[in-house]
């Protein structure tokens, strides 16, 4: 009995001791609601973001020309919209859904008034589900595989059609 207190007392020793060093640990720092990051720590992030912009542009930019095809996402199969929006995110590693619906479900929201490079745009074609994308590439243009016939093309958010149908915009970057 009296060897089973003493293991008891030790262990209730590391226990406490355990507890009183968690308790000092260094925790994560937060920024207070409202803080303005360092300006150099900000920029040091948003220059790899601005070249993955640039990156997945160049890849879209690349397949212009490749032809439509429902359910395509590979150059040697062809395209549909949300295919290319997938396949053009994978040459850098990032994992996007392969359905347009998730894509616009699952994207980071962007204002349209503050489009960039890389962001994606999405369009309501016939009713309230949203039927079509889009990567923005700047100027008012986005990059996208239209229909069955036609081929990987660039047109302009200021084209009426797209402009009527143009229902947001979002990021996985």
């Amino acid at each position: 009995m009296r060897r089973w207190l003493t293991n008891g007392f030790r262990l209730m020793g590391v226990l406490i001791a355990t507890l009183v060093a968690a308790g000092c640990a260094q925790r994560p720092v937060v920024p207070a609601a409202g803080a303005v990051p360092d300006p150099g720590w900000s920029e040091s992030r948003a220059q790899p973001r601005r070249e993955q912009r640039r990156q997945l542009v160049a890849h879209a930019e690349r397949m212009l020309g490749h032809p439509y095809r429902y359910g395509g996402e590979s150059p040697q199969l062809g395209f549909d919209c949300s295919g290319l929006v997938y396949f053009s995110h994978r040459q850098l590693g990032i994992e996007v859904p392969r359905t347009t619906r998730d894509q616009r479900r699952r994207s980071r929201a962007v204002p349209l008034q503050a489009l960039q490079p890389g962001d994606l745009v999405f369009f309501d074609l016939s009713d309230t589900k949203t039927r079509h994308v889009g990567i923005y590439i700047g100027g008012g243009r986005f990059i996208h595989a239209p229909t069955s016939g036609k081929r990987v093309s660039v047109s302009s958010l200021d084209n009426p059609y797209w402009r009527r149908h143009l229902a947001g915009a979002g990021s996985f970057l």
